[in-house]
């Protein structure tokens, strides 16, 4: 019997329709009510009830709904039959009929004693049918003919319409399966759109060619099913139209109309199914290749603007001025040979722009991301356009200066030389004086191409080139320039006094020193030797100089190559301080969201409907401490880090300041396993959903619920990069400081992760002390009973425990892995036993493995050999255990010193005294004093460094076997006893201290 909630399909029930005892065959009464016909089917006792069922209810569900309403036509045709068969028949029917029934006609058995029979029979029986619907025995199908026109009948029954049985069972199966794809195909291609939809768009080139290709093969797939449902479709269609197109006269009855119709219907929703999703597809790819589009426009930009930074960086080398006219061409020249480059970076990003235009006239979704880049490309390029323009004319003005100045330079020690070369003896008769004032003359007449003007008008025609030196080049010229002329001046002065008529004899006058003093010696040779002097000294005099400038330009280019590292440094930081400040801000931002978005509609009455039992007055699970992280953040620690906006490499200090108020994570951390599987349980209810649509997240809460874990974990790496590039600066202590610190607490958060998740302690944890490590190790356990040591049956095979070392006690667990998700699937921890710090002693090496040492108590009775990892592993481990014992022990020595006189000398020394959790302490002590295996005394072990000395030495004898390990032994307890020997008194009072 068909028990599914889902419709029954002919594929269904094909082997009980092709039964052929109930068929609908098309036919309709004279009000529309369909005809089901029951042909003579002798095996109608052997159908089951399910079959029957089965077949009446897909019979009755196949005519549209304005026939069935008017009720089914039951033709029962029993002529061959007996009256058993159609009172079964009739049972039947008025059992379990689905549908609704306006009469039924019963061909009744044609046999004379059956025939009798029934009329006698089914008058008696007429009542225990139930039928609410006329029944009607006829004798013949004339009469039946009576009740339904034969075009309604089929050819069994006296009528004329045609009626395959096994097509119409085929078409129906055909229909069917084909109403079926179409609605899959309609929801697969509805679930793509959503997917699609719903994609977010990569931020890479790659990814979003990958994801476009990936589209566009879903895409194929889905129209290639599409078109088989179409082909599918269209070849039902001409199935059921073959009778009209093999005979144009043929009718066809109304379930084949029907039949039509709805694979017409069909159809039609295919092909408007397929019309949407082209369209859909027509935008989506267009978003796609818009975005790709966009991924390229932004590498490109990216890679443009990185060009035209380091053009316009280049640029600013080329401001200077240069210290001659040679090193001023030279640096137009490179500057020149540059412009191509420069040129380069501009007809990119002119390119580029214009790319930006055509995307934003083409409509691209993202023309505000767009158009920005386009400015800011133009605005760069027109700044680096200007500066190659004014750094060319800031070199021209500056060649041009410097040729001045060099012909400046030039006039005024030709006009020295000339002063110098004129001969005193002969300047001074009139002619020779005269001779010499006309050639002085004509020198000054030609020094206007040559003389500097005005400083006043050098300033103001070159002042966008005159920096500090190139001024005072101009200075010393013009200095230069003013006393030669002053010696023309005198020069001039003089020899018109000579070229006037002389009333007394001329005396000779000394040339000023730039003359050539009268001697002998003032020969053309000798001249020309003192000019050869003059030009070497002054040659290296000039040598010299040059020399010092490229010292000192050296010296320039590496203060520069400093100062340009530093820069880039403090911009480095500059970014990492501006990361920092700018996640610190969407955070509160984020925390503010979800408080409001969220925390707060828990606590509103219209919202109160929407949350679950599970969630009602959970809030404080649900967020922890959020509330508390959100105010430190808004009100405090934001503030605090904008206050070193300006100088990043101290915001350490801020975290140093701040460390104990960043603890309040590890109260969030402590409640995230409680968060998250509240979450599980009620992620898909009404209230989150609507809150997440209010708010307009795309992601749910459990996102956001993560964002403090996140953080905490993202100021380290902060942290990290702030002190790379800060090695050097002043804060880089406190950098490092506060990265260990936050480190720190990350390493708490992640013990006492492990901690909480410890089960089967009955003790109080908080009284353990701090929680120093915890890790998983392989343990072995040796007894010692007598003189014989007992190992574990087991003792090959060691016991994987986690350890938790805390200052006072160390916990041996079992780790058990959880099943479930996300923090449900952390491990828990089932305690075992424990071991008191006071009373425990260390090995460090054991076996002759690097990897193993052992933990003992009470004079090595108990003895566990535990195996890490690796070797670092062990090493941590060990020196942090004898920090603990060594701090235990320092702590013992210093109350010794302070323990009164009167304890000492108390009588009650005479009792024994425990000062082991196993066994007496003069068990111990007897022990310790025979077999001198104890630890070491006070001094040596305050002697000893904590931190482990390196490997064991060769053991050659028993006795240096003993005394290597008692090398590699720590233990408080043993201090203890070492103290006693020395001096009993103190037994009482090591008792007080000590006693478990």
């Amino acid at each position: 019997m068909q028990l599914d909630s889902s419709p029954l399909r002919a594929a269904d029930i094909t082997p009980d329709l092709k039964k052929k005892f109930a068929i609908l065959s098309g036919g309709r009464g004279d009000n529309g009510s369909p005809v089901i016909v029951f042909p003579e089917f002798p095996a109608f006792g052997e159908i089951t009830d399910g079959e029957f069922h089965n077949v009446l209810t897909y019979l009755t569900s196949v005519p549209s709904l304005s026939s069935t309403g008017v009720g089914f036509i039951l033709v029962i045709d029993r002529r061959q039959d007996r009256w058993a068969a159609v009172k079964g028949t009739l049972l039947r029917i008025a059992g379990s009929f689905p549908g609704n029934l306006q009469l039924v006609l019963v061909l009744r058995p044609t046999a004379l004693l059956q025939r009798t029979l029934s009329d006698i029979l089914f008058k008696f029986n007429k009542d225990e049918f139930k039928m609410k619907v006329p029944v009607i025995m006829l004798s013949s199908i004339t009469e039946l003919h009576t009740y339904i026109d034969r075009s309604q009948l089929t050819l069994e029954l006296g009528g004329t319409q045609e009626y395959c049985h096994e097509k119409w069972i085929s078409h129906r199966t055909a229909i069917e399966g084909f109403a079926l794809m179409v609605k899959k195909t309609a929801q697969i291609l509805q679930s793509f759109g959503t997917e699609l939809a719903e994609t977010e768009l990569p931020n890479e080139i790659q990814a979003t060619t990958v994801l476009l290709s990936t589209h566009t093969n879903k895409k194929d797939k889905m129209k290639g099913d599409l078109c088989v449902a179409l082909g599918q479709g269209r070849r039902l269609l001409e199935s059921i139209n073959e009778p009209v197109v093999r005979d144009p006269d043929h009718n066809m009855n109304q379930d084949e109309l029907e039949n039509l119709a709805t694979v017409q219907r069909l159809l039609s929703q295919l092909d408007e199914t397929e019309r949407a999703f082209d369209d859909f597809w027509v935008r989506h790819q267009t978003k796609l290749e818009q975005c790709l589009q966009l991924r390229h426009f932004e590498h490109n930009y990216r890679e443009v603007r990185a060009l035209l930074d380091q053009v316009s960086e280049k640029l600013t080398t080329f401001s200077e001025v240069g210290i001659s006219p040679a090193h001023a061409e030279h640096i137009f020249c490179e500057l020149t040979t540059y412009e191509e480059r420069v040129c380069e970076g501009l007809d990119r990003a002119a390119s580029l722009a214009r790319q930006g235009d055509e995307l934003i006239q083409n409509s691209h979704y993202a023309e505000d991301s767009i158009q920005p880049k386009c400015s800011e490309l133009r605005t760069i390029s027109e700044n680096v356009s200007s500066s190659l323009r004014v750094n060319k004319e800031h070199l021209l003005k500056a060649m041009e200066l410097h040729r001045s100045l060099e012909r400046a330079s030039k006039w005024v020690d030709d006009g020295i030389y000339m002063l110098a070369s004129q001969p005193v003896d002969k300047c001074q008769s009139h002619e020779g004086a005269e001779l010499a004032l006309k050639e002085l003359e004509r020198y000054l007449d030609d020094a206007g191409q040559n003389q500097l003007t005005e400083l006043g008008t050098i300033w103001t025609e070159f002042e966008a080139v005159l920096n500090p030196q190139f001024k005072d080049q101009v200075e010393k010229v013009f200095q230069k320039q003013t006393s030669m002329q002053e010696m023309f001046d005198k020069r001039r002065v003089s020899l018109k006094k000579l070229a006037a008529k002389q009333t007394r004899p001329v005396q000779p006058v000394a040339p000023r020193p730039e003359a050539f003093i009268k001697s002998p010696l003032n020969s053309p040779a000798h001249r020309a030797q003192q000019e050869k002097r003059c030009s070497e000294t002054d040659s290296e005099s000039n040598c010299e100089k040059e020399n010092g400038q490229l010292q000192n330009g050296d010296g320039n280019s590496r203060h520069a190559s400093l100062s340009e590292e530093e820069e880039n440094l403090a911009v480095l930081r500059r970014h990492v301080m501006n990361e920092l400040l700018e996640t610190e801000r969407a955070y509160v931002e984020e925390l503010l969201c979800v408080l409001q978005g969220y925390a707060s509609e828990m606590d509103n009455a219209a919202m109160a409907p929407l949350i679950p039992t599970p969630l009602q007055n959970k809030k404080d699970v649900l967020f922890g401490n959020m509330t508390e992280i959100y105010h430190f953040h808004k009100r405090t620690f934001l503030r605090e880090l904008e206050q070193y906006t300006d100088c990043p490499e101290l915001v350490g200090r801020c975290f140093l300041e701040r460390m104990t108020d960043l603890q309040i994570y590890e109260k969030y951390c402590h409640n995230k396993p409680r968060s998250e599987s509240l979450w599980r349980q009620c992620s898909d209810c009404a209230f989150f959903q609507e809150c997440q649509k209010k708010l307009e997240h795309k992601l749910g809460l459990d996102s956001y619920l993560l964002k403090p874990v996140q953080r905490i974990t993202k100021y380290q790496l902060l942290l990290k990069e702030m002190l790379k590039y800060s090695k050097s600066c002043e804060g880089a202590d406190d950098l490092q400081a506060a990265l260990t610190s936050i480190l720190g607490i990350l390493k708490a958060v992640n013990d006492s992760m492990h901690l909480i998740a410890i089960t089967g302690y009955e003790g109080n944890m908080s009284e353990l002390g701090k929680l120093l490590m915890q890790g998983s190790f392989s343990v072995w356990t040796e007894h010692k009973k007598g003189h014989a040591k007992v190992k574990d049956l087991a003792r090959f095979k060691p016991m994987q425990r986690h350890l938790f070392l805390h200052e006072k006690t160390l916990l041996f667990c079992k780790r058990r892995e959880e099943n479930g998700e996300g923090y449900e699937k952390a491990p828990s921890y089932s305690f075992k036993q424990s071991l008191n710090m006071s009373a425990v002693g260390i090995t460090e090496n054991a076996k002759g493995d690097n990897k193993k040492f052992e933990i003992w108590c009470n004079s090595r009775e108990e003895v566990y050999i535990v195996q890490a990892p690796t070797a670092e592993v062990k090493t941590t481990w060990v020196n942090e255990i004898r920090k603990v014992l060594t701090t235990q022990l320092e702590a013992c020595r210093a109350s010794q010193q302070r323990a009164p006189d009167q304890v000492l000398q108390s009588p009650a020394l005479s009792g024994s005294v425990n000062l082991s959790p196993f066994k007496s302490g003069q068990k111990s002590l007897k022990r310790g004093e025979e077999k001198k295996a104890e630890p070491c005394s006070l001094d040596a072990n305050c002697s000893s460094s904590p931190k482990p000395t390196g490997k064991d030495e060769a053991v050659t004898s028993p006795t240096s076997d003993r005394a290597a390990v008692a090398k590699k032994r720590f233990t408080l307890q043993g201090f203890v006893t070492s103290k006693l020997r020395k001096s009993p008194q103190l037994l009482m009072t090591k008792a007080l201290h000590y006693h478990p």
